[in-house]
């Protein structure tokens, strides 16, 4: 895949009617020079095994971090089984603002575009960023 997942049409994150435009990697397993050439979120090196998670992408989701919730896409998904044989499930998101972060399957939501907490989540994102 060649596509740059940071090169959104508009240079920016998305907002609730224009999520579904963002680039997904989902071709394999992502390595380093895929982050570093911006096809891919993350990589992770040192697991025994790995794959892409069957699902279908770009996905809205509401993430539960520390902070609280927030508004999320996940363009990348993958599993990697450690060396103490547990399975971690591995998200690659862009945020309402366009940057980007990893999260854990255990600590999302899986949601559609119509749920109401993820369309005011992005909402006040984005209208905290035009601030």
């Amino acid at each position: 895949m060649t596509e740059d997942l940071m090169e959104h049409d508009d240079g920016e994150g998305f907002d609730v009617d224009d999520w579904a435009r963002l680039k997904t990697f989902t071709s394999a397993v992502a390595t380093l020079d895929d982050v570093q050439a911006h096809r891919a979120i993350f990589a992770l090196g040192d697991t025994d095994e790995s794959w892409v998670i069957e699902m279908e992408l770009p996905q809205p989701i509401i993430w539960w971090e520390d902070d609280g919730e927030q508004a999320a896409i996940v363009v990348q998904a993958e599993a990697h089984v450690g060396s103490d044989g547990e399975t971690m499930e591995v998200l690659g998101l862009i945020l309402p603002d366009g940057s980007t972060a990893v999260a854990l399957m255990d600590d999302v939501d899986l949601v559609d575009d119509t749920d109401p907490t993820w369309r005011d989540l992005v909402t006040s994102a984005v209208d905290g960023a035009d601030n």
